[in-house]
């Protein structure tokens, strides 16, 4: 049973159209990265999927049935990029009252507030709280009644980078567990360890959808090698030129080594070739990042929406 299921889902807003033909899923056990500009249609996606809102046309299926039902719902935790709780009311009184809301044991709220790195302000009015430590309630209210879906919008924000290691951690435990976890962010690099694959929208559509390596294969972006010369620069940067196929290749300096663009094909020759050589006293290979991947796909149209990867 997936986690869920877009089948070529269309959304109009009026008359505007803000997704359209998606396709999508979540399977158990997998963390996505749902990637996409301003306005991409990742929040759509994720309203949908909550059954906050009904496609206009396509089917949704979550945990094997319908969105919104509340038989459903009860198995997902929603983490909003804006958490907003009673600031009177303290971190425990908070979470017993979405563990009530959601049928919750209450015994939970105290193992989770520990859980999240809140055990010693629980019982602290949450308008004393700071905003990572807002974060993490919010978080702890996604993980009551341990979901079987789990969505997070921007989850890091406010985070310093030890409690953003520790949710990571906590993510990858919940993956094992078999939990199917959505995670949008606009700090690629800082996710790109964490998720299974990436789903990449722009204009309202899924651009490209795959795990890293095969996004890089359907990108053939240039890998980057970077080379320390054994017998000095200009003897490499001559034995690049004779051992290279291109006689366009772009050869750079940068912090006393050579640094060369060269297509994925063409990668292993160039590489044993140099070895060969004997002008190579080390070697760096640097592949697209998970940025470079976006960047690619959305091309300069969706640049021009870009406050970040939003």
């Amino acid at each position: 049973m997936s986690c869920f299921r877009l089948e070529n889902v269309s959304y109009r807003y009026d008359k505007s159209p803000v997704l359209h033909g998606v396709d999508l899923r979540l399977e158990p056990g997998e963390i996505l990265g749902l990637f996409g500009h301003n306005g991409a249609g990742k929040t759509t996606s994720i309203k949908l999927i909550l059954g906050l809102m009904t496609p206009t046309r396509g089917k949704v299926s979550v945990l094997g049935g319908e969105a919104g039902d509340p038989h459903v719902s009860q198995h997902i935790g929603y983490l909003p990029e804006n958490v907003m709780f009673y600031p009177q009311l303290t971190g425990r009184e908070i979470l017993n009252h979405f563990a009530r809301l959601k049928g919750v044991p209450l015994k939970q709220v105290p193992e989770l507030l520990e859980q999240v790195g809140l055990g010693d302000a629980m019982n602290a009015r949450v308008k004393t709280y700071s905003k990572g430590m807002r974060q993490r309630l919010g978080l702890a209210q996604a993980l009551l009644g341990k979901p079987k879906l789990l969505m997070l919008d921007e989850p890091t924000v406010g985070l310093d980078p030890v409690a953003t290691a520790d949710l990571y951690r906590l993510l990858r435990k919940l993956r094992d567990e078999g939990t199917g976890i959505v995670l949008c962010s606009h700090v690629l690099p800082g996710v790109e360890p964490y998720i299974d694959r990436a789903a990449i929208l722009t204009d309202g559509a899924v651009k490209a959808v795959g795990d890293l390596a095969s996004l890089r294969r359907q990108t053939n972006m240039p890998v980057t090698l970077s080379l320390e010369a054994a017998n000095g620069i200009p003897a490499l940067e001559k034995a690049i030129v004779a051992a290279s196929a291109d006689n366009g290749l772009m050869i750079r300096s940068a912090n006393g080594r050579l640094q060369v663009d060269v297509r994925p094909p063409e990668k292993m020759a160039l590489i044993q070739a140099l070895l060969d050589s004997g002008e190579v006293q080390d070697l760096g290979i640097h592949q697209p990042t998970l940025e470079d991947v976006y960047v690619h796909f959305i091309g300069s149209g969706g640049l021009a929406h870009r406050g970040g990867a939003q």
